[in-house]
């Protein structure tokens, strides 16, 4: 079974962060350069939030705020789903689906160690089918050798 473990070790483990004092503009611009949709908002070594796109999308403008006078801590999101390495894929997909969430945390003993997306997790659930389909194609045409 695929976990977020093997997820993390076959990406570039890079998590970007943001303090909650910074600016929106800021956080976009770290978005912008890094090609990331969301950062996650820390205080210290704790996660107090995540700062999406859909986050500026939906906030600024109908709040009345501006992004170079606004921060990060007024508008980004305070219910933060995680996710641990040994969830599977699989889980990820269910939650991220059920609870419209693009970007997961992942921690383990109260340490993050990365973040998923929706893109990481739907690349590996197709690599994951992909090489099952090519197993079975090659048990069907005999191209598989069985173990005595």
């Amino acid at each position: 079974m695929y976990t977020v473990r093997h997820l993390l070790q076959a990406k570039t483990n890079q998590i970007w962060t943001i303090a909650p004092q910074a600016s929106i503009y800021e956080a976009l611009e770290l978005m912008a350069s890094k090609n990331i949709g969301a950062v996650l908002v820390l205080e210290g070594d704790k996660i107090i939030g995540i700062f999406t796109e859909r986050d500026y999308a939906r906030k600024v403008i109908l709040k009345g705020k501006t992004s170079k006078t606004a921060t990060v801590g007024e508008l980004m999101t305070t219910d933060v789903l995680y996710v641990s390495p040994d969830d599977t894929i699989e889980d990820c997909m269910a939650l991220m689906t059920d609870k419209r969430a693009r970007h997961l945390p992942v921690m383990e003993n109260e340490k993050l160690v990365g973040v998923v997306s929706i893109g990481d997790v739907v690349k590996a659930i197709i690599s994951e089918r992909e090489f099952m389909i090519r197993e079975l194609e090659r048990y069907i045409t005999g191209g598989h050798s069985s173990m005595p």
